[in-house]
């Protein structure tokens, strides 16, 4: 507890002097810049331990060498700031530190839903010599989960295409041929009964939390697996069935009115509410747990990334397009999560792989300007990098603690190929499995945290990753 206390000794005293008077309100709305920064990505993720990492590494600047803002010494102080939306959850950090840096240091929960914080920076324009007067900027931090954006594509669907979409595709995956027959099964045109709708609607989350823990990503509608305080409203209790006539009264017309609702009374207030204000964006992607799930997890990632690029090129949306009225995400990083589980020479094939994946949506799509990078990250090391000896052959391995024995143990995931096509070529094609190389992941538990004053978390391209997306901002 005294590397959290530490950590967190100056945020308390910055909050305190901290005033909620109208004319600081009305100062901050003209003459403080607020940027708000979008973390998302699907589950697993890493957008809790992103945050948290982010935030630590920003009050504690020691490791951040890479943000300009630091290295130029523009950023004279930083602190938490009371959150401007008081109708929205904040985003829990000092509980989550607390989970990374104690005694037994644990990873925190995943994110369930929408929550923000605000970091305020006191910038000093010219640096060191201090040629320009202090100002401050605000950075809105705003994290949801990356299912919500999927949910877009279902603004363009009706029930019935959608029902088909999903229908084709569950055979595939784990749970869908028992899910299909239960689906196939399902009376339809009959009158509708909610102890239907029920049982057809907890079959088909069943089969989504299947499919999601073999690694698939498209798992839509996104709230399915996130109800939170919707849990077992009508608006989440409905599932895709096979075509039928429908007619007024019966279980297919039904589904497809709660279909309508959860787009116009779920999706649609999020686009408006939240996405509509986002300047920069951050996607995480756990591109290692997908390969080593297998190819068609890995295509499923391809196809889900594709689709969430739709978010950032609202011309293909019109609806989207009308809300956002010409304002859009500036800087999208696609950060894969989790460098840590391999050794640092791997790293540049792992982003090849992340950047191969965007290509097709990359290139349609019309990003009017806006910046975009690949790069890989981990948020918080949770190893160290060894060489190891195997039968007359060094191995380049990472060492750490496994989450789930709590021994210590050194790995070695196998080489990621320099050609990231000899891993989408087979995806696409439909491989069962990978013909010529076994990807392991193992999972690691953070580190026991021994920080010297002035360090936050020990991580990897953190810096940079906050230099592309806010550098140009804090200095």
């Amino acid at each position: 507890m005294q590397v959290f206390r530490r950590l967190t000794d100056g945020v308390w005293r910055g909050v305190d002097t901290v005033t909620s008077t109208v004319t600081d309100t009305v100062s901050e709305a003209f003459f403080e810049p607020v940027v708000r920064l979008g973390v998302t990505g699907l589950a697993r993720s890493g957008k809790t331990v992103f945050i948290t990492a982010l935030i630590a590494n920003l009050l504690e600047r020691g490791r951040m060498g890479q943000l300009r803002g630091v290295s130029n010494g523009a950023i004279r102080a930083v602190y938490l700031h009371p959150q401007p939306d008081d109708t929205l959850p904040r985003f829990p950090f000092e509980d989550h530190l607390a989970a990374l840096t104690g005694h037994t240091p644990h990873w925190p929960d995943n994110t369930r839903g929408i929550s923000t914080l605000r970091l305020s920076f006191r910038v000093q324009s010219g640096g060191l010599r201090g040629l320009g007067g202090a100002r401050r900027v605000h950075v809105d931090i705003v994290d949801y989960p990356g299912e919500w954006l999927l949910d877009l594509a279902l603004l363009d669907m009706d029930y019935a295409e959608w029902s088909a979409q999903v229908l084709a595709r569950a055979a595939g995956r784990p749970g869908g041929a028992d899910w299909l027959a239960q689906a196939q099964a399902a009376q339809a045109d009959a009158p509708f009964g909610e102890g239907d709708a029920r049982a057809l609607a907890d079959a088909y989350t069943e089969h989504l939390a299947a499919a999601r823990a073999a690694g698939f990503s498209d798992c839509t509608p996104g709230r399915f697996l996130m109800p939170g305080e919707m849990a077992g409203s009508p608006v989440l209790t409905f599932a895709p069935l096979p075509p039928s006539a429908a007619p007024r009264g019966s279980l297919a017309r039904e589904m497809a009115r709660r279909f309508s609702a959860y787009k116009s009374r779920i999706v649609r207030p999020f686009f408006r509410d939240h996405f509509a204000r986002i300047d920069r964006q951050v996607v995480l992607v756990d591109a290692l747990d997908a390969i080593h799930a297998g190819p068609r997890a890995v295509e499923d990632q391809r196809r889900v990334m594709a689709g969430l690029l739709t978010a950032f090129r609202p011309g293909r949306n019109a609806w989207l397009s009308t809300l956002l009225r010409g304002r859009r995400v500036d800087r999208i990083l696609f950060a894969a999560t989790k460098a840590d589980h391999l050794h640092h020479t791997q790293h540049s094939r792992l982003t090849a792989i992340v950047e191969a994946m965007l290509r097709d949506a990359r290139s349609r799509a019309d990003f009017s300007g806006a910046q975009t990078q690949a790069m890989s990250i981990a948020a918080v090391r949770a190893t160290v990098e060894e060489v190891v000896q195997h039968q007359g052959a060094a191995l380049n391995c990472v060492r750490g603690t496994l989450l789930e024995t709590g021994r210590q143990a050194a790995f070695y995931p196998g080489e990621l190929p320099e050609d990231p096509m000899r891993l989408l070529s087979p995806a696409r094609e439909g491989a069962e499995a990978w013909l010529d190389a076994d990807y392991q992941i193992m999972r690691f538990a953070p580190a026991l945290a021994d920080l010297t004053p002035g360090d936050g978390l020990p991580h990897i391209r953190l810096d940079r990753a906050a230099e592309f997306l806010l550098g140009d901002k804090l200095t």
